[in-house]
């Protein structure tokens, strides 16, 4: 089994953690720890592994974007 642990900082690791979940597969668990988020990737292969963790850091890229920016509704 091939394990990568990613831990990147926020300053809201809650709102980042919470749009990242619904993306994980069985492999993967995410966490809060203070300020960061850590998320955990277990794959049989060095190839399955690589590309998970590829996914996950385009994922974590938007997740960090949006959590940084105001949110407005558009609703009424």
């Amino acid at each position: 089994m091939r394990r990568a642990e990613i831990r990147t900082t926020h300053d809201s690791p809650e709102r980042v953690a919470n749009a990242l979940r619904p993306d994980n597969t069985d492999e993967m668990t995410t966490r809060v720890e203070d300020d960061a988020v850590v998320t955990t990737v277990e794959r049989d292969t060095t190839g399955g592994l690589q590309a998970t963790v590829d996914d996950y850091v385009v994922n974590l890229r938007v997740a960090a974007q949006l959590a940084n920016n105001d949110t407005r509704s558009n609703h009424e």
